[in-house]
């Protein structure tokens, strides 16, 4: 009867295996322990998989646009550093650039929630004294709108070599017009 139960269930999921263990252990004592014992001798040989490293040579880059008019600024954001770190792909590894080139358009209608468009502000620092500037949101999307969403996507990845070359993937125009017509980029959904 025990083994018509296990071919029923998958046979290798471990926390099947885990659940009849510890309930025929725990409420049959002797017959549990050789339930127990039959059990270990069906689990999967889980040392037989491999972890696949993916090379920057393996991987096949895909050109995604993104039209930023009216969705708010930081779940836009997320969503766009997820796919320029490749992390959405089942190989992503993370020594190695996965990600895909990103193209933004109508970054100047971009938005944000609640009095943050009053309220952030983004500051500059020379390194020199008296060097410190700030601008708030709204002067920011009237002097270059693109910076918005590149200050906040380059906050997203890795502050490191590799995130700069993932930032270089990321493209974002103010407009709805953009020159990366013969890579025919996909709508990233």
């Amino acid at each position: 009867m025990l083994y018509t139960i296990l071919q029923r269930k998958s046979l290798g999921n471990p926390w099947f295996y885990g659940f009849i263990k510890t309930t025929f252990a725990t409420r049959f004592g002797k017959v549990g322990i050789l339930v127990t014992s039959f059990i270990n001798s069906q689990a999967v040989n889980t040392l037989s998989y491999k972890t696949r490293s993916v090379r920057k040579e393996d991987v096949t880059r895909r050109w995604f646009v993104v039209d930023a008019d009216g969705q708010v600024l930081g779940r836009l954001s997320s969503r766009i550093a997820t796919v320029l770190r490749g992390k959405h792909r089942p190989e992503y590894t993370p020594h190695t650039d996965t990600g895909e080139y990103v193209i933004v358009i109508n970054a100047e209608k971009v938005r944000l929630t609640g009095k943050k468009e009053l309220d952030k502000v983004y500051q500059t620092y020379s390194g020199y004294p008296g060097g410190q500037k700030s601008l708030t949101f709204t002067e920011v999307r009237d002097r270059r709108p693109e910076r918005l969403i590149e200050a906040a996507v380059k906050g997203m990845l890795p502050k490191n070599k590799l995130g700069n070359a993932m930032f270089l993937k990321l493209f974002v125009y103010p407009g709805a017009e953009h020159p990366h017509a013969a890579q025919k980029p996909e709508p990233l959904v």
